[in-house]
């Protein structure tokens, strides 16, 4: 693969907003609230030559097998508050938003209806309508899907949950996921972190908890879909011809407007990663014991390019990457579609 790398050499870190702390106690008060593990992989950190690796797993979230919850349930509380008449979520998703929001409508006794792109696989779109949603396949991509979504909610009584554009419900989406980051100050000390990008939601929530705490931080995406890197390296938003990858919830062709200021300003640089190298990782860590699926086990396939590969010299420069170095991998999801990840498996 061709290896695209940008190092960002006007990092802000005091021009990124402060997270939000406003979530935390809503998630604490969920049921079915835990703090997810955070695992030491001393094989990662032996075979990069760094001090530590330790894996954020995120395949158990409040019942559901990703991360994406945490910013669907706080986006779809603040939306209730907001608009009580609001009788049905919409969302458009790639599969893991998508089932969050259906699994938080059907928590509230609210309808669902999930706009998925055609290339989505047949155990993402069934576990969605195990949540009792509505599955709409759009003829066509994620944009296209969330042209649809935002047509839905022009309808009386109903309200989009993105975790793209502009609206309130994008912002609170990354509040949300605050709640994530937030426990790792209890779990473990890093000074880098490595975190899927997709269309941004996450990584401007782990780029603000960084700039909070000194910390570096690299996104991920796939050699496929690279919005960030194209819209860093362009200076601006820019979307990109995606081709196709297994890392579905990454496969993304446009960078969120409300993510994009807090990542041009505090996130330290990117690194694509391609399908191949991804199921590497994803078979490394099933032979622990850790069930993570690709857009989780991307952060493993990137630590390992950052510390070896020249292309990657100027960025693990500029991060400081030795021995020295204490990484935190987020991993955002399990085996979101069982098929795939035991073909990929064996």
């Amino acid at each position: 693969m061709s290896r695209w790398v940008y190092t960002n050499r006007a990092v802000h870190q005091d021009a990124v907003p402060e997270p939000s702390t406003d979530a935390a106690g809503f998630h604490a008060a969920l049921e079915a609230y835990e703090p997810t593990p955070l695992h030491d992989l001393p094989w990662l950190a032996a075979e990069t030559r760094i001090a530590v690796a330790g894996l954020k797993d995120e395949s158990g979230r409040l019942g559901l097998p990703a991360f994406k919850v945490l910013g669907a349930s706080w986006a779809a509380e603040r939306t209730l508050r907001e608009r009580p008449d609001v009788r049905e979520l919409v969302a458009a998703s790639a599969g893991n938003h998508g089932r969050a929001v259906a699994h938080e409508a059907a928590r509230r006794g609210l309808g669902a209806r999930i706009f998925l792109p055609a290339v989505s696989s047949r155990p993402r779109r069934a576990a969605i309508e195990a949540e009792g949603a509505e599955v709409i396949v759009v003829d066509g991509s994620f944009e296209d899907a969330l042209e649809q979504a935002h047509a839905a909610a022009e309808q009386p009584g109903v309200a989009e949950i993105g975790d793209v554009g502009t609206l309130g419900p994008a912002r609170w989406v990354i509040d949300g996921y605050q709640t994530l980051f937030a426990e790792t100050l209890a779990q473990g000390s890093f000074d880098l972190m490595l975190v899927p990008a997709g269309v941004g939601s996450l990584a401007a929530a782990a780029t603000r908890f960084a700039a909070q705490v000194d910390m570096r931080v690299i996104g991920v995406e796939p050699s496929t879909a690279p919005c960030l890197t194209a819209s860093f390296e362009a200076g601006c938003p820019t979307a990109v011809a995606n081709t196709g990858t297994t890392m579905a919830g990454l496969d993304c062709a446009e960078i969120s407007e409300t993510a994009w200021p807090t990542l041009r300003d505090g996130m330290h640089g990117t690194i694509t990663v391609d399908d191949d190298e991804v199921h590497d990782a994803m078979r490394d860590l099933a032979t622990v014991g850790l069930p993570i699926g690709d857009c989780g086990a991307a952060p493993v396939a990137a630590l390992r390019a950052l510390a070896t590969e020249q292309a990657c010299a100027e960025l693990r420069a500029d991060v400081g990457l030795d021995d020295s170095t204490r990484a935190l991998l987020i991993a955002t999801e399990g085996p979101t579609d069982p098929e795939s990840y035991r073909a990929i498996i064996g």
